[in-house]
């Protein structure tokens, strides 16, 4: 038995009654595991192991799949969400990128967690328009693993400033002299936006043009299915508006 405390990512009927669940633990990664019955009216706890609900859980560890035991609500992040159809998909494009990018079960991401947990909460507090939330999101988490978006300098020799050709293969911006065949140009607009989200300057960010949001966001999801290296489910269902 053990204790860890997670969020959903999502969820797989099984059997009659129970649910495989792949949960974002804060100390062992991503884990699957079975929660038996939830599927029934009578359950103890099938509506707090929702996708997007952050939760205390109580496991045992099986050879393949743990077993879920207890689960108690930290935070309803997903029921919050999912009643403004902006920040519902916003949060879908969240969990999946999340489970994309931890592709090893039971490997610690601590740092991936915590991103997600803090993205969720900003979508719930609905404070911040939920397209500049998720393209921040997406930003970092692809930061943390490993591919970052070089936004200041160019991607290839390192030229220090304001390029506006963009390499989604080469890794973010690129200089004249750098630019490869079919790099896209960019707005000076859409780079700082990208830059503020990046860096967390929410000031910046909110005082962006919605031409440079559109512009930046189309970006940042043409990066991110680069280097995942295949489409999202949930990415055609994003409402930017």
């Amino acid at each position: 038995m053990y204790r860890d405390e997670g969020v959903v990512l999502r969820t797989t009927p099984l059997a009659e009654a129970d649910r495989i669940i792949t949960v974002l633990t804060r100390r062992g990664g991503r884990v699957r595991a079975v929660a038996k019955g939830v599927r029934k009216t009578s359950s103890r706890f099938g509506s707090r192991l929702e996708p997007g609900t952050y939760v205390d859980l109580m496991l045992h560890s099986g050879r393949s799949l743990d077993t879920v035991t207890q689960a108690d609500i930290i935070s309803p992040y997903g029921t919050t969400i999912a009643l403004d159809y902006a920040r519902h998909t916003a949060a879908a494009v969240m969990l999946e990128t999340a489970e994309r990018l931890t592709s090893e079960e039971r490997q610690p991401a601590l740092r991936l967690f915590l991103l997600l947990v803090g993205g969720l909460r900003t979508l719930a507090a609905g404070q911040r328009p939920a397209p500049l939330v998720l393209d921040a999101y997406l930003l970092r988490s692809l930061a943390v693993s490993g591919y970052g978006m070089a936004l200041d300098d160019c991607a290839r020799c390192g030229e220090p400033g304001q390029h506006l050709s963009l390499s989604v293969a080469g890794g973010g911006v690129v200089c004249p002299q750098c630019r490869p065949h079919g790099a896209a140009s960019v707005s000076a607009g859409a780079v700082r936006l990208l830059t503020d989200l990046l860096r967390g300057d929410w000031d910046g960010a909110l005082a962006s043009e919605a031409r440079a949001r559109r512009e930046a966001g189309g970006i940042v999801a043409a990066y991110l299915q680069w280097h995942l290296e295949r489409g999202l489910r949930a990415l055609p269902h994003l409402e930017r508006a």
